[in-house]
């Protein structure tokens, strides 16, 4: 029930059962046996997508929508990008499989509404506009505002590919849960800079491959930075979880939330004030920090900008899939990417040196494109192991040959005139 204005839907969390909690519940170990991924996308008119679609249309298109007999689950992020995320499938080949035909379905009910699906990682034509009304979205604005706008067009001009994998062995190894935390934070640098595909924003171009990953440069650190790399995996979670800042206080039905300023959820449960945190309060809590790689259980990496066309989502899927799931790909792979590391330096994912070159420049980078070839070529020798049918594995080599073998990414055909033509600026 609501008191003074705040939600108490528990029992307090102690410091110490939060910090088990976290402990306990971000980093499930065990063999690596699922996949999933969540796709964001842009809605837009069908033959004119620089213009905005009218909300109450857009509303209409989303109302039918969730109608649909999905396996996904189907949401929409506060600018309107429509959300697909699957559920944990039991193979590449599974998840690839459902999460296509749901996209089917979704295409052929917005065709009949003369709207379509963009992926790209940042809206090139339309400044950021809210079109969810609600008071967890108001007290986000609210709080991300006070950094400056990136966080706004975070929230509703971006969207991405977001691949969900498994933790890993508690044993170490190469398909240990160390390593594999280690792994996506290299190796993520590599894929955000391979896929960079937002290089325009505000109708003009950002000078950035990858805009959307800019835009995490130029959030809050504590909520979008990656923890010490150094530090024992789930001892640096906790710690990251329990001192970043807390966004909001959840509010009673039909009350605004609270916004608070520097009060972190350890503080939070010390004080006691505006009332004392609950479990709730600490999901809840998770689900506003924003760091490229976000153990939920799994890993979730956030890093892969969306991509163009109907089937661009599997490359990024397959690639991710077969490098941190086949032993043979995953050793290579962090051979590749650990000397990264050392241009990495000591500051966290996404602000150092490392994720700056792969946002700015993609494989143009020379030192990201050797490793990007490394990694390629052994996910496309592990594709057959681990199942992946020969339409994947095609895919991923025409993706391999048009883009990483040249050092480009799709942003580069966005900014060449000869084949920039869908992006009017």
């Amino acid at each position: 029930m609501p008191r003074g204005g705040f939600l108490q839907d528990g029992p307090p969390v102690t410091e110490a059962g939060a910090e088990a909690l976290l402990r306990g519940i971000c980093f499930k170990t065990g063999p690596p046996s699922t996949v999933g991924v969540e796709l964001e996308w842009f809605i837009h008119e069908l033959n004119l997508p620089e213009l905005s679609v009218e909300p109450a249309r857009l509303e209409a298109a989303l109302t039918a929508l969730r109608a649909l007999p999905l396996d996904s689950a189907l949401t929409v992020e506060p600018g309107g990008q429509l959300e697909l995320s699957s559920p944990p499938a039991s193979s590449l080949t599974e998840c690839i499989d459902s999460v296509s035909a749901d996209l089917g379905l979704v295409r052929a009910a917005l065709l009949t509404r003369d709207l379509g699906l963009t992926g790209i990682g940042t809206d090139p034509w339309h400044p950021p506009k809210r079109l969810l009304r609600e008071p967890r979205y108001d007290a986000m604005e609210a709080y991300l505002d006070r950094a400056g706008p990136a966080g706004r067009a975070m929230m509703c001009s971006s969207a991405s590919v977001q691949v969900c994998l498994d933790a890993g062995h508690e044993e170490p190894g190469p398909l240990g849960y160390g390593r594999r935390w280690l792994l996506a934070h290299l190796l993520g640098a590599v894929l955000s800079a391979a896929f960079a595909n937002s290089p325009f924003h505000h109708r003009r171009r950002t000078g950035w491959r990858s805009t959307r990953q800019a835009l995490w440069t130029e959030i809050e650190p504590g909520r979008s930075f990656a923890p010490q790399l150094d530090a024992e995996p789930r001892g640096a979670w906790t710690d990251r979880a329990m001192d970043a800042p807390v966004m909001c206080v959840r509010g009673g039905d039909g009350e605004a939330w609270h916004v608070p300023e520097g009060l972190s959820f350890r503080t939070w449960i010390r004080s006691g004030a505006p009332r004392p945190p609950t479990r709730a309060d600490l999901d809840y809590h998770l689900t506003t920090l924003f760091p490229p790689v976000r153990p939920r259980g799994h890993l979730e990496l956030r890093m892969i900008d969306a991509q163009q066309g109907e089937n661009g989502w599997i490359v990024p899927l397959a690639v991710t899939t077969a490098l941190f799931d086949d032993p043979e790909a995953s050793e290579s792979a962090y051979r590749a990417v650990k000397p990264l590391a050392d241009t990495a330096g000591s500051q966290p994912a996404p602000r150092n040196p490392l994720w700056i070159n792969a946002a700015r420049y993609g494989l143009a980078d020379a030192e990201l494109r050797a490793a990007a070839t490394v990694c390629f070529d052994a996910a496309l020798d592990a594709l057959p192991r681990i199942g992946a049918s020969t339409a994947v594995q095609c895919a991923v080599a025409e993706f391999t040959e048009r883009y990483v073998v040249h050092g480009r990414c799709p942003a580069d055909d966005l900014l060449d005139p000869a084949h920039g033509k869908d992006i009017r600026t």
